[in-house]
């Protein structure tokens, strides 16, 4: 029986020891639900504070507007086009430059090209130039001999169908080479010029001034600007 009792107050006791551990939680939980109670309302009063500040915000806004000043939409707005703007202008600025540079570039290489068309023809003129210079200090041994043929006719011999004809292609000959430009150099009675005469005599001439040529002992000849033979000549004074 003893026992029985014992067990009966230890059950008792359990009871009334969990009964005061719920009446605890009960009480903990309650405070706990007043604390987020109170959390809450301090959130809606947090958001009602920032509700009146958007709208305090809207109507300063809308006042600013109405003053003829720009608003805050308004500025955002108008930083972002500036900023486009900005960016738009540093872009053309870049393709100005590059076509500036590309134009630099072309009329460069159009100079450099005029030149090497201007060089290329100076050139090919030269070695034509020369060229015909080549042939013609060949042909004038000819045209010598003719002449000097022709100065031993005598006048008798001047009426023959031979000489006539000898004299017809020394005019024919002398005739093309002045269509292709050499000219006789004129030497008698000039005063004498290094640059187109060759002296091989000196001597006196009191009827002539100094430093003329009085006589021409081979013809000289000028194609173009080129001296292709000098003069052969007497110097005299």
């Amino acid at each position: 029986m003893e026992d029985m009792d014992k067990a009966i107050e230890i059950m008792k006791a359990a009871m009334e020891k969990e009964k005061a551990m719920k009446e605890m939680s009960k009480d903990t939980m309650n405070q706990e639900i007043d604390e987020e109670t109170q959390k809450e309302a301090q959130s809606y009063e947090i958001f009602d504070e920032a509700d009146e500040f958007v709208d305090d915000s809207e109507e300063t806004e809308a006042e600013v507007k109405a003053d003829g000043t720009e608003g805050t939409d308004a500025k955002h707005d108008k930083a972002g086009k500036s900023f486009f703007k900005s960016s738009k202008s540093k872009e053309l600025a870049a393709k100005d430059q590059k076509i500036e540079e590309l134009t630099d570039r072309l009329m460069r290489t159009m100079a450099e090209f005029d030149n090497f068309r201007k060089r290329t023809e100076k050139e090919k003129t030269m070695m034509y130039d020369t060229g015909v210079k080549s042939i013609i200090e060949k042909i004038l041994p000819i045209v010598d001999n003719f002449e000097r043929g022709l100065g031993t006719i005598t006048e008798k011999e001047k009426e023959s169908s031979f000489a006539q004809g000898i004299e017809l292609i020394y005019r024919q000959l002398v005739t093309s080479l002045d269509e292709i430009g050499l000219k006789p150099i004129d030497a008698v009675g000039k005063e004498f010029d290094p640059n187109l005469h060759n002296a091989v005599m000196h001597g006196d001439d009191d009827s002539l001034g100094e430093n003329i040529v009085s006589d021409e002992f081979q013809k000289g000849y000028i194609y173009r600007d080129m001296v292709v033979r000098h003069s052969m000549v007497k110097v005299v004074n």
